[in-house]
């Protein structure tokens, strides 16, 4: 696993494999570096053809310029100073090219604690790995870079709490990656309760997991219709961070579908073959809570995960069934495949009933989502126009990509079912719109609720690109903490 650490020696006089430097489009190094090392470098890497565009990697031997053999060069653009996003991925970029490499320092301009957390976040995104199911006999990859230095004081308390911080949230999202990674022969729902469990072993918070015998004892008819038509049995699992002195509480709602075939609405076999991340907000949530309470936020947090597998079996749910959701309210159920949405609203109506001050969820809930806004942006919609914006605003702190979007009324019109209180599909339109409106009826009009659907950038099927790897990505992992830290701080009203 890669480390971060804090020093403030002389880039070039420190005693590691490599010296990252940050590069602007005109070639400018640093002004940390002594100004006939720069000059020098200048004209190597103006030979090399360096353009110094964001993300460019340029390695050339130190030649002696520095203690470190290997400099490495990441362009930041025309412009030197960069804001926190832009400086994870640079820092990204960094230590995904040093994978086979021990130690290097990063030295990308002057520090500051703004600097220093994005590129501890940075650099320990783009280090992210997932070899736990590599056989012994598989082809070697480059192992990631043991150890990255960071330019700053470890002395100045500022300083080192960004770097505790950086550290905190990456390896949050990476703790998700590594959830949706896993195979779901390796997952089923009480193997996520186990995992949650243990990922708060050592930190105050408490996990209670109610197997299948409670679920149907207090009628969470959506968790029980979704899950019975698999051998492996459902799970709502309930995570608590209490501090002393919080100064409010939000509720986390995290769809746990560990594989979704789709029931008795089979997906065809190549959409299946990335339904191991359907229990990516269930993953947002546990590494969430967890980064929340090793932050030590003055905020209560529950996480709620209702966790099923959705399968063919012989007692699956039927197209065509009627279901009664935790609290009495009945949904006919035509599409087996639109199932988030109830192991949802069992949730949301639980997670309602201890009067939270927020309540968010994040569930990979539509293929429309990704239709709409592609595989890189989230969709925001709430039933509070003010909080629809607020946990926008929340994102764009956190350097997640999302937009906020209505939910018009037009859109619970179709999903009217003449035999129940409401079906689970509407009619084919606006599919993000009306999962949203169907997930509100669920929460109590005077509660404030926001909906995250993450069904595009959960998951990336692609090649890496910034700080995101191929594979899960931790989506929401980081605007759940960053939502936790507005309520503490009281920017969320």
């Amino acid at each position: 696993m890669t480390s971060v650490l804090l020093s403030s020696v002389d880039p070039v006089s420190a005693e590691v494999d490599a010296l990252v430097l940050g590069i602007t489009d005109e070639l400018i190094l640093p002004a940390a570096i002594p100004a006939a090392t720069r000059s020098m470098l200048h004209d190597m890497l103006e030979a090399l053809g360096a353009k110094g565009k964001r993300g460019e990697i340029t390695k050339v031997p130190s030649g002696g310029l520095a203690i470190a053999p290997l400099i490495v060069t990441v362009g930041l653009g025309s412009d030197a100073t960069l804001d926190a996003e832009q400086t994870r991925r640079v820092a990204s970029a960094a230590a995904r090219a040093l994978a086979g490499t021990t130690s290097a320092l990063m030295h990308l301009g002057e520090p500051t604690p703004e600097s220093i957390e994005a590129i501890a976040t940075g650099a320990l995104l783009g280090a992210y790995r997932f070899t736990h199911f590599r056989g012994a006999g598989s082809e070697a990859t480059p192992e990631p870079i043991n150890k990255v230095v960071i330019s700053g004081n470890p002395s100045d308390k500022a300083d080192a709490a960004a770097l505790h911080r950086g550290q905190i949230i990456a390896e949050a999202v990476n703790a998700a990656r590594d959830l949706v990674n896993t195979p779901p022969s390796a997952l089923p729902p009480e193997e996520l309760a186990h995992a949650a469990i243990d990922a708060v072993r050592k930190l105050p918070v408490t996990v209670e997991v109610w197997d299948e015998e409670h679920l149907a004892a207090e009628d969470f008819g959506g968790i029980l219709a979704v899950g019975q038509g698999s051998a492996n049995p459902p799970r709502l699992i309930r995570m608590e961070y209490a501090p002393k002195k919080a100064k409010g509480t939000l509720a986390l709602v995290g769809k746990g579908v560990t594989f979704d075939s789709g029931g008795l609405s089979l997906k065809p076999p190549k959409a299946m073959e990335t339904m191991k991340c359907d229990m990516s907000g269930a993953a947002a949530v546990i590494a969430a809570v967890t980064a929340i309470a090793q932050l030590g936020l003055k905020v209560n947090v529950v996480g709620w995960i209702p966790t099923v597998e959705n399968m063919p079996g012989g007692h699956a749910q039927r197209p065509g069934d009627v279901i009664t959701i935790y609290g009495g309210r009945t949904v006919e159920v035509l599409n087996t495949d639109a199932e988030g949405r109830l192991i949802l609203a069992d949730a949301l109506v639980r997670a309602a009933e201890e009067d939270p001050d927020l309540i968010v969820d994040a569930a990979t809930l539509t293929g429309a989502a990704v239709v709409a806004l592609g595989d890189r942006t989230s969709g925001i919609m709430a039933n509070d126009d003010d909080v629809r914006v607020a946990v926008w605003e929340s994102s764009q702190r956190a350097g997640e990509v999302m937009w906020h979007l209505p939910i018009p009324e037009e859109s619970r019109g179709t999903l009217d079912s003449h035999i129940a209180d409401i079906k689970n599909i509407g009619d084919g339109k606006g599919g993000m719109l009306s999962a949203a409106a169907f997930l509100r009826e669920f929460v109590p009009a005077e509660r404030r609720w926001a909906h995250l659907d993450i069904a595009g950038p959960a998951f990336n099927e692609g090649s890496p690109y910034g700080y995101t790897p191929k594979g899960g990505t931790g989506a929401a992992v980081r605007t759940f903490i960053q939502l936790a830290e507005d309520l503490a701080e009281g920017r969320l009203g």
